[in-house]
């Protein structure tokens, strides 16, 4: 086990919580587009129940074999092949035309952002010494919950500037960045090897 320095723990905690930020927003803002899917896409309560349900099929259909891949991969290395997914389902998401093309999009985001949690979780067993692991577990909680809030009000004022759509864009991106910070910014001690020596 290989322990980060103050500087390269600041650095690996912004990455993987820029990744959870915009996960736990993902995660709720079809509350706040709901009216404007409706009105666009004609949804019925019940469709629009199953595409707000579809995320969470998406996420929790990864959950399980999700702890053996962070063993065997390392967080870094899986959270970058999960955001790719993420980042395929919000440009989906984006271009679909359908309820059904809403639906298989957001079951991508659900598998997408599905590791943003428990990956840094896991590495910072690894990476950070005992007390600092429970305050960065604390943060990125927190993280969670302020990506909670920016899909509301936010998302509210940017609807009229933007649209929907780019939105999406937006999110893609978002992800794009935060795989980039993964795979350049965070240190290379930081390896999947180490992190996965101990079990999730």
């Amino acid at each position: 086990m290989t322990l980060l320095d103050r500087r390269s723990a600041i650095v690996t905690f912004l990455a993987f919580a820029f990744a959870y930020f915009f996960s736990a927003l993902m995660r709720a803002i079809t509350a706040t587009l709901s009216p404007t899917l409706t009105q666009e896409f004609a949804l019925s309560a019940q469709e629009l129940g199953l595409l707000a349900g579809g995320f969470f099929l998406g996420f929790a259909a990864t959950q399980l074999p999700l702890g053996t891949w962070l063993d065997r991969h390392g967080p870094k290395r899986v959270i970058v092949s999960f955001l790719a997914v993420a980042v395929i389902g919000s440009i989906a998401f984006s271009f679909a035309n359908s309820f059904v093309g809403l639906l298989a999009a957001r079951v991508l985001c659900g598998v997408g952002v599905s590791a943003c949690l428990m990956a840094p979780l896991t590495g910072f067993r690894s990476w950070l010494e005992p007390a600092t692991q429970l305050r960065a577990n604390s943060w990125m909680l927190m993280t969670g919950s302020f990506g909670m809030v920016g899909s509301t009000l936010p998302v509210q004022w940017l609807m009229p500037l933007v649209g929907w759509r780019p939105l999406f864009w937006g999110l893609a991106l978002a992800f794009v960045v935060s795989m980039v910070a993964r795979a350049w910014l965070v240190r290379a001690k930081t390896g999947d090897a180490a992190a996965g020596s101990q079990p999730a």
